[in-house]
């Protein structure tokens, strides 16, 4: 008989693989791949290169799989249809999470909010490690102009887990900061994205205007 939805969700994680592969839950493809994880996250960023090290792995399975976990990396980072009021810390993160806590590099987001800090729209702004030059206030504040935003929140995300802010984050933050005033769009905060945990910039007293 053909299972239902609720036959799905009452599978273990196990269980689940083995269906996606068409494999059972003892065979070896399995096993091997679940040797190769610390967590059903990793999934998430797993390679071709190694799932086709795994023996007995299809290379058109491999890449069925692969598809699968990048349109679940989709789903995750897919912005809501309804426009979300970011109006603390804890909202903007709430928001952020499931975009960003799996993420195996660092990336850099700005959220761009109405007079009622009602998010209009996202845009990732860089990819790699924060610095000055890859995070310049022409790239923030020009989709701001564009698209006559009030005010911006500033992100990135730490893959290592851990939030505690660099003294690069402080800089650049403290530059875009600067940049707002003088173009008249606040940044109204910045948060740091780490593994189910998130920290504030503006309530670690590292600048002088937060989400109000």
């Amino acid at each position: 008989m053909k299972p239902t939805d609720k036959d799905m969700q009452k599978l273990d994680e196990t269980e689940l693989l083995s269906l996606t592969f068409r494999e059972s839950t003892d065979t070896q493809v399995v096993k091997n791949l679940l040797t190769r994880i610390n967590s059903m996250e990793d999934l998430l960023n797993i390679t071709m290169d190694e799932l086709e090290e795994i023996e007995g792995m299809q290379d058109e399975t491999a890449e069925q799989f692969i598809a699968a976990m990048e349109l679940s990396r989709r789903i995750y980072a897919a912005p809501s249809r309804v426009k979300a009021q970011l109006s603390s810390p804890h909202l903007v993160a709430e928001f952020l999470m499931p975009q960003m806590r799996y993420l195996d590099r660092e990336v850099f987001k700005c959220l761009y909010l109405n007079r009622k800090n009602h998010l209009l729209f996202q845009e990732t702004i860089s990819i790699g490690s924060l610095t000055a030059s890859m995070v310049h206030p022409r790239e923030v504040f020009k989709p701001a102009i564009k698209r006559s935003a009030a005010s911006v929140i500033l992100a990135h995300n730490h893959p290592s887990g851990d939030t505690t802010p660099s003294q690069q984050d402080i800089e650049v933050t403290q530059n875009l900061m600067r940049a707002g005033n003088v173009l008249g769009i606040l940044v109204l905060d910045h948060v740091i994205i780490g593994d189910n945990r998130w920290i504030s910039l503006k309530e670690a007293g590292h600048m002088d205007q937060g989400v109000s």
